[in-house]
């Protein structure tokens, strides 16, 4: 006799992966998002009202709950390094799709472990790196170097291809360094209401380099608005929220994976809707950068450290 539906037992990682399908997806596009919000909307204004609005509504979400927030100390400190985190790493992001399609800028940005084993390991408390670990750094820098280097003698070090990469260096850096100081800040909340404080703060502070090298937009076209809103509700709340949540219900390596689908998400819809180039050159450097992401985690993993190329503090997609 088959059972009933209240009878039959549940997945208790149902929804959790339900959640990182949402990761997987949701911050994949957030980069085409982005290439269409700035079309209109200068890069910088763009990441400061998209996480002051994020931000609030985090913020105002977790007050009327009664969470715990971050006091004294803790809280100036997770506001700074929200402002390294999400202002520095997602302001270059912005600027650097001036320069490069959105589905490059997500593929270069998987260089982000890189930046994350490196500066880990300068840092007060850090680990140095396995030389598994190291392989795996020059397994990826070689992959970066056959999409980057055809175009440095094409373009020379001025060019589009070129100052992207080197701004989503930046960016990769900036995250990174915002990421692992807030590592070693002991708050007393949680991991969802640190991140609604440090969207804020980042929100907010982005805000001054905006006026102080943009001009500010007078209008916005509805198809910039609608992209601007998209980022909001699914690439910073519900792709943040979701994260959150896998993070507290999956293994860590599990969770890692939308590392690897974000670029294929960004590539594919960049192809399809902006019909930006993307052959056997481009595709070739994806799998051995892909290949040294993997055996850095595999790595790293494996001596017990926490893999994630972004740490469990607050995270969009960058996206």
């Amino acid at each position: 006799m088959p059972l009933s539906d209240t009878q039959r037992p549940k997945h208790p990682d149902r929804i959790a992966y339900g959640a990182l399908a949402a990761v997987c997806f949701f911050w994949g596009t957030t980069y085409l998002g982005i290439r269409i919000a700035i079309e209109e909307i200068p890069p910088l204004y763009l990441i400061a009202g998209r996480y002051v609005i994020s931000g609030s509504i985090l913020v105002i979400a977790a007050a009327l709950g009664r969470a715990a927030f971050p006091r004294g100390r803790a809280l100036l400190l997770t506001a700074v390094y929200g402002a390294i985190c999400i202002g520095v790493g997602n302001g270059f992001l912005a600027i650097a799709e001036e320069y490069v399609p959105s589905g490059l800028a997500a593929l270069f940005y998987t260089t982000s472990p890189f930046w994350m084993v490196g500066i880990d390991a300068l840092l007060p408390g850090g680990k140095r790196p396995l030389l598994s670990t190291v392989g795996g750094l020059v397994v990826g820098l070689v992959g970066v170097a056959f999409l980057v280097v055809p175009s440095l003698f094409k373009e020379g070090l001025g060019g589009r291809t070129v100052s992207g990469f080197a701004l989503l260096e930046l960016s990769a850096l900036g995250w990174v360094l915002g990421a692992l100081l807030q590592k070693r800040v002991v708050t007393g909340a949680h991991p969802l209401v640190v991140g609604a404080v440090q969207q804020l703060a980042a929100g907010l502070a982005v805000f001054v380099p905006a006026m102080i090298f943009e001009k500010a937009p007078h209008s916005v076209g509805w198809h910039s608005g609608l992209a601007v809103g998209y980022l909001v509700i699914f690439g910073s709340l519900v792709g943040f929220s979701s994260f959150i949540y896998s993070m507290t219900k999956l293994p860590v390596a599990i969770v890692s994976i939308y590392t690897f689908v974000n670029p294929i998400v960004a590539v594919f819809l960049g192809s399809l809707l902006y019909r930006e180039a993307f052959g056997a050159r481009e595709l070739i450097a994806m799998l051995v950068i892909f290949g040294g992401v993997a055996l850095v985690r595999w790595s790293e993993s494996d001596r017990g450290r926490k893999p994630e190329n972004l740490p469990d503090v607050p995270l969009t997609e960058v996206t």
